[in-house]
């Protein structure tokens, strides 16, 4: 097999780290790239091309986290993940395991280690890598990358969402959830809404408010009143897993991105609806749109309504 053949084999393994190490498609595509370039270009063949271009990737990604997070902590607003529909990594044995993963509440939550603690994590917890395959990959001692990872579960545990285990169950109610979302209707929505529901949007600063929304009646009434109006101008609203979890893209009538949604179910209600609608976090699902505009012609469409 050739190097490129080993590399392709493992590139989805590689972009599915590098995705949870840091939260973004385009960084972790970068680093899968950078991975290949320094693995094309030694001057020996590895003994394990996965060991080695795992590694690589991980410290690649390790990097660009340490980075990120300056920038992330100067972000306007709540910061979400860029959404990913599919991942590529696919393992029958461990789908759920890996959806809840690389869902948004988990990668938020991966936000509060520190990066070497991230990517024991994903390396242990997520692809059940050996703990002397991950002191090789973060060049730390097995010992030290112990103590990495107990601390790294612990803080995860102490938040880690849970989601509904039935997904038959969960994705009927989303069904629900999106039909009762095109319609406005308030009671249908409000009936699906668990009482402490929030309402989250990463605009970026551009895109939208930065005030969370509480409540399942104040939820209800404002997404009631939002998301018909788009229909009215072409829009149309597409359900999607997003991260492993159900969700939607808004798209405008010629097919550009607006805004795409991911939500937590549990126990027979949504806990948590999350919008992400800053341009800059859209553009790998495809051509995005011009989200103020379109938000400005839905909200005259709703002017107009009234007053017909």
């Amino acid at each position: 097999m050739t190097r490129t053949e080993e590399f392709q084999e493992l590139r989805p393994l590689l972009f599915a780290i590098a995705y949870r190490i840091l939260g973004s498609v385009s960084e972790a595509e970068d680093a899968v790239q950078e991975a290949w370039l320094r693995y094309d270009g030694s001057a020996t063949r590895a003994e394990s091309p996965k060991a080695f271009l795992s590694a690589t990737v991980t410290r690649i990604s390790i990097d660009v986290l340490r980075s990120a997070r300056v920038r992330r902590e100067a972000y306007v607003g709540p910061w979400f993940p860029e959404p990913l529909l599919s991942d590529p990594y696919q393992d029958p044995a461990r789908s759920a395991e890996l959806a809840d993963s690389v869902s948004m509440a988990a990668l938020i939550l991966l936000e509060r280690l520190s990066p070497l603690e991230r990517a024991v994590f994903v390396l242990r917890e997520v692809f059940a890598f050996s703990y002397r395959e991950i002191a090789a990959a973060v060049e730390r001692s097995e010992a030290a990358c112990r103590q990495l990872g107990v601390k790294a579960r612990r803080h995860m545990d102490a938040g880690l969402p849970r989601f509904e285990a039935d997904r038959r169950s969960r994705d009927r109610l989303a069904e629900r959830f999106f039909g009762a979302l095109k319609d406005g209707d308030v009671d249908g929505l409000r009936e699906l809404l668990a009482a402490e529901v929030q309402l989250v949007n990463d605009g970026g600063g551009k895109v939208g408010s930065t005030i969370p929304l509480f409540g399942a009646e104040k939820v209800a009434r404002v997404l009631a009143v939002a998301i018909p109006p788009f229909a009215r101008i072409g829009a149309a609203l597409e359900t999607h897993e997003v991260n492993g979890q159900p969700g939607a893209i808004i798209r405008d009538r010629d097919g550009l991105i607006v805004i795409a949604w991911a939500i937590d179910i549990l126990d027979g209600r949504i806990q948590t609806i999350r919008s992400i609608a800053n341009p800059d976090k859209l553009g790998h699902l495809g051509p995005v749109a011009d989200a103020l505009a379109v938000i400005r012609e839905k909200k005259q469409a709703r002017r107009d309504q009234r007053t017909a």
